[in-house]
């Protein structure tokens, strides 16, 4: 009789744990982390397309020292900025990051205006070369940020209802993570202007 107490004890916290969403929830945090690993490695792609854009340009470019210069720039200062699951867990981190990323994006579209204005360049095979595969990084970045997005929303659900914000609050104590947000004035279209 005794023993059949405990079994049915532990049937019922069996049953009570398959329902708390302790799995869930610790699925959904490692689908973050790997969809912030490609993350990292679109903006990585990215950083390492940077230096043979730079200098490509340079050759064709010498006058434009400003406009290299501001690259060169914010490729240093998103360098200076560890790219860790560390920036997961502290939004001014992931603020800072983020604000690294879109001056690097900006200095890239300033660079390619001023290669519009040297038809040498355009037609230079290393420079097309180049410029595709930059151009398919920032598809690639967009396309990472947009998962990870997703893979955030799917994770701060699963910490936020019910029975799983129980569980969290008793036995993980997981927060939420920060997704990629837009930058200020992204909501504005880019005004074209040519010389």
């Amino acid at each position: 009789m005794k023993n059949r107490r405990y079994i049915l004890l532990f049937a019922l916290l069996l049953v009570g744990l398959t329902g708390c969403g302790y799995n869930t929830m610790q699925a959904n945090e490692e689908a973050v982390k790997a969809a912030w690993g490609d993350v990292e490695s679109a903006y990585q792609r990215r950083n390492d397309l940077i230096p043979n854009l730079v200098e490509v340009v340079k050759g064709y470019a010498k006058h434009e020292k400003e406009t290299l210069q501001a690259v060169v720039e914010a490729r240093a200062k998103v360098g200076s900025i560890q790219m860790s699951r560390s920036l997961l867990d502290d939004p001014k981190a992931f603020s800072q990051f983020q604000e690294a990323q879109g001056s690097l994006s900006s200095a890239l579209s300033r660079l390619m205006v001023v290669v519009e204005q040297y038809p040498d360049l355009k037609a230079n095979q290393n420079f097309l070369d180049l410029q595709h595969q930059l151009e398919g990084t920032e598809n690639r970045i967009n396309v990472a940020r947009s998962r990870y997005n997703k893979t955030v929303e799917t994770f701060n659900t699963s910490i936020r209802i019910f029975p799983n914000s129980i569980t969290n609050s008793l036995l993980l104590h997981l927060k939420l993570k920060e997704p990629f947000k837009a930058e200020a004035g992204a909501e504005k279209a880019p005004k074209v202007q040519f010389p």
